[in-house]
């Protein structure tokens, strides 16, 4: 079962307004708000005052655009050739990044215009700044909501790259015709007062991710998941558990199968690597994590019992702690949790 808290995501919200006093913050609710439900999401954050909204694609735009009526919703990926329209008829704000987005969107409304100062995937690049300098007619008439480009490594605050996407950016909107900007990302709104702008653009520390690694993490946690035990057998010393027998049990052991696997999203490098919890006290990951079914060693614990529950994520393991062991990130933890998990939404 996976508890979502909307109260939290809200209470983050809030939290990263206050970071950033220069302009609003938006709500990024792309890849289905990080696995958690973009339009229920969508809607506590709406409820909650949020007027401005992000997501990649065009089909996750159409999913929530009814949950938020008045608001900007605007697609980061840009409009795919012939898709024009479908932007114009709901009211839907491309983020253009080339010169052919440009010309195809012309005069068809309200827009963004994504400008590339380090990472190298979507953009203008320095010759497409290069082309709009001396030429810039080809920009009448487009409605510029914002100008924005995207922090490599806000992350790591140390990092040389910030400061020089920070100027690189206020060199290509001096080249270009005035307009708001939005710059900061989740770890970018933690960066200092001279990378706020006129929206910022959290994603992640939305969700409880820390956007502050090697600190303490300011934002709420916001899931919880949990995972029936199905089975407790009684194994012998040396007796095997699971796939190529990668677990030998030293003694006589108790073996609880839990109804969870890589299927669901946990991933198959957690092996013998993390814990579940229960009643408050770990309990060790045994074997290889298979595609339906996990076990764990609770030779200790006495109580466990089928149909039981085990803590994965949640007060004694969250999103980033898990994501450390499984040598990812917590965007990943979050966006791989399958949709065999039932979903329950605490209000906000």
């Amino acid at each position: 079962m996976l508890e979502i808290d909307l109260g939290a995501i809200v209470a983050n919200w809030r939290a990263l307004c206050a970071q950033h006093p220069s302009g609003p913050v938006a709500g990024v609710v792309k890849a289905d708000a990080y696995g958690l439900g973009a339009r229920p999401v969508a809607a506590a954050l709406y409820d909650a005052g949020c007027r401005h909204f992000f997501v990649a694609y065009l089909e996750e735009a159409l999913c929530v655009r009814d949950m938020v009526p008045d608001a900007m919703v605007a697609v980061l990926s840009g409009p795919i050739p012939g898709t024009e329209a479908v932007y114009a008829e709901h009211d839907l704000t491309p983020v253009l990044g080339s010169l052919a987005e440009i010309d195809a969107w012309a005069a068809r409304g309200p827009a963004i215009l994504h400008v590339d100062t380090g990472m190298s995937r979507l953009g203008l690049s320095a010759a497409n700044l290069d082309t709009l300098a001396a030429d810039p007619a080809r920009l009448n008439g487009l409605h510029l909501r914002y100008v924005m480009t995207h922090l490599v490594s806000s992350e790591d605050p140390e990092h040389a790259v910030n400061e020089a996407q920070r100027h690189r950016f206020a060199a290509a909107r001096s080249r270009l015709p005035a307009a708001p900007a939005s710059f900061a990302n989740s770890s970018g709104l933690f960066l200092g007062e001279h990378f706020g702008t006129d929206l910022g653009r959290p994603g992640a520390a939305l969700y409880g991710i820390n956007p502050t690694p090697g600190q303490p993490n300011p934002m709420r946690a916001v899931v919880r998941l949990r995972v029936r035990v199905l089975a407790v057998r009684d194994i012998p010393t040396g007796a095997s558990v699971g796939y190529n027998a990668t677990w030998i049990a030293r003694r006589p052991s108790r073996i609880a199968t839990a109804a969870f696997g890589y299927a669901d999203g946990f991933h198959r490098s957690l092996s013998g690597k993390t814990t579940a919890c229960f009643d408050g006290t770990p309990v060790p990951l045994v074997g290889r994590v298979s595609m339906d079914l996990t076990t764990f060693d609770v030779t200790d614990h006495p109580g466990v019992q089928p149909g039981c529950w085990f803590e994965i994520i949640g007060p004694h393991q969250g999103v980033d702690d898990l994501a450390t062991m499984a040598g990812t990130n917590g965007y990943e933890i979050l966006t791989s949790l399958g949709r065999r998990f039932h979903r329950v939404y605490l209000p906000a």
